[in-house]
């Protein structure tokens, strides 16, 4: 049985909303596009991270002051219809769409190369589709019972890492590295700002789960500031792991960032291959069968939260009103998830079929979700400075830093591939289209 009123459940505590975030983000999320960040960077896949770090950092102090006055579902779509209207509220909706759509595809396609290193006889796309339905599930059984799955899988996942980190480096003290122990920071060959910032493009894709635990805001127990505290405490615990793992598989990696971007078949199990060459068969086993797991449930909360903008935007009539279906048993808006899980089984058994899938996919779903961040340090303009919603304004909080973050992301977004651009123009003008053809998204600017 399903009801049209969007009754959300408050049921999720602190630190299951830092499970989320985590398990959604992926605590080896770094291992999944290593080779390919390795290959666009010329090696230095850690200075990488640390400027991806840098610049999410601005974004996460956004997320964190528009939670705290629009604790909304909605996420970046309620907060840039707080700050700047109806209008542009839909579009900044309409963009974080096209990464919530894909990322849970990504998450899907890292699980299906995991376990495909373990059983190559059975294809990527099987493995894929198989997570999707899994997780499909376990969505629909409602957010309690996803968010403990989600802290065991984060927790197991955090374990496997340390374990490689703790060996590798090991191993790189009694044996000596595969590349020059400055390579990670120096580069192999060349050092180039312009590849670090295009590595930078792709690499933001392995924070975007921090974003998701605003669309949690409803289901949250407590005030509105826990949903800012477990933002910044997902973001500072990822950037620190990414650039730990990201270092010691470089360093154990015998394939050069050269040959890794002329052969782009090598750049998904990159990671695994070294883990299984330098310190064992067992634990490139036990590194792709968490991997495997943490990416499926990854995707699981980023279709959640795919989910939950689908029925805020629909319970504000610029999206069908059907999505704001929620399950009177469970509390789930179920149509969501289940528009959510198509688009992810579509897109992720596409791009496991491609050669260079990986690398297109992860592109495209960065151009969204940059659009959409842009937009929010926008809102927080908006909404403090211009519109005066808030009390107390700042002009170093609520304008310069905001501002500061909207230029680095439009670095990042400028040095973007050339599809991924494509790709989100195409989007974009879809999105300015229904804006005009739904009643409820044609009004003026404003609330």
């Amino acid at each position: 049985m399903t009801t049209m009123t969007p009754g959300l459940r408050r049921r999720v505590t602190f630190p299951e909303l830092i499970a989320y975030g985590l398990v959604f983000i992926g605590p080896a999320a770094a291992v999944g596009v290593f080779g390919s960040l390795d290959a666009k960077s010329h090696g230095v896949v850690p200075v990488v991270y640390l400027v991806a770090t840098i610049a999410m950092a601005f974004t996460a102090s956004s997320y964190v002051l528009m939670s705290r006055e629009v604790p909304s579902a909605g996420s970046v779509f309620a907060y840039a219809r707080a700050g700047l209207g109806r209008r542009p509220g839909f579009f900044a909706g309409w963009m974080i769409m096209l990464d919530y759509l894909l990322i849970p595809s990504v998450a899907y396609l890292f699980t299906g190369i995991a376990l495909n290193s373990l059983l190559p006889s059975v294809p990527v796309w099987v493995w894929t589709a198989g997570a999707v339905l899994l997780t499909t599930v376990l969505n629909l059984a409602g957010s309690k019972i996803a968010a403990r799955a989600a802290a065991v899988v984060v927790v197991v996942e955090v374990v496997i890492l340390l374990v490689v980190l703790v060996l590798g480096t090991y191993v790189l003290l009694t044996q000596g590295p595969q590349r020059p122990w400055t390579s990670p920071i120096t580069g192999m060959g060349e050092f180039s700002w312009h590849a670090v910032w295009a590595a930078v493009s792709v690499a933001v894709l392995s924070y975007l789960g921090f974003d998701a635990i605003a669309t949690f805001a409803e289901e949250t127990v407590g005030d509105a500031r826990v949903v800012g505290r477990a933002t910044l405490t997902c973001l500072v615990v990822a950037g620190v792991l990414f650039m730990a793992q990201t270092y010691v598989g470089a360093l154990l990696t015998r394939v050069t960032p050269q040959e890794l971007a002329a052969t782009p078949e090598l750049q998904g199990a990159a990671y695994y291959t070294a883990v299984g060459d330098q310190l064992g068969g067992w634990l490139h086993t036990a590194l792709a069968l968490a991997k495997g797991a943490g990416a499926a449930f990854s995707a699981m909360v980023g279709q959640a939260a795919a989910s939950r903008i689908l029925m805020d935007m629909g319970r504000s009539d610029v999206l069908p009103a059907g999505l704001t279906r929620v399950s009177a048993r469970t509390g789930v808006p179920m149509v969501g998830v289940l528009v959510a899980a198509a688009g992810n089984v579509a897109m992720a058994t596409w791009a496991a079929t491609q050669p260079d899938g990986l690398d297109h996919l992860v592109s495209i779903v960065d151009v969204g979700a940059l659009v959409a961040f842009v937009m929010l340090h926008a809102s927080v303009v908006g909404y403090f400075w211009v519109r005066r919603r808030a009390g107390e304004r700042s002009l170093r909080v609520h304008v310069i830093v905001p501002v500061v973050g909207a230029v680095v992301l439009l670095v990042v977004l400028a040095n973007a591939s050339p599809t991924a651009l494509i790709v989100g123009a195409v989007w974009a003008l879809l999105g300015l289209t229904v804006m005009l053809l739904r009643p409820g998204a044609d009004l003026a600017v404003g609330e």
